[in-house]
């Protein structure tokens, strides 16, 4: 017959292995950003990541408000007088 305190040794051994390996297996296999040593490391999954791009715009963006407000001053400003 097995002692009671080796079968409750036992499967405490056996239950905490199963948590570490459990907790390593999960830690692996999730992304995160990671800083380590002054660095931002990026999480393992982003070279399959979707990335974001947004394509560079004017300069000016109130281009064609600014050219309205020329035209209107332009027909609002009197010509000079000739003697």
């Amino acid at each position: 017959m097995i002692a009671m305190g080796t079968l409750n040794k036992t499967s405490l051994l056996v239950r905490g292995s199963i948590a570490i390996a459990l907790f390593l297996g999960l830690s692996l296999t999730t992304g995160c950003q990671v800083d380590y040593a002054g660095q931002t490391l990026p999480s393992p999954s982003y070279l399959t990541d979707d990335v974001q791009y947004y394509a560079p715009g004017p300069e000016f963006k109130l281009a064609k408000e600014a050219a309205a407000m020329k035209e209107q001053a332009e027909a609002v400003a009197s010509s000079p007088q000739g003697n």
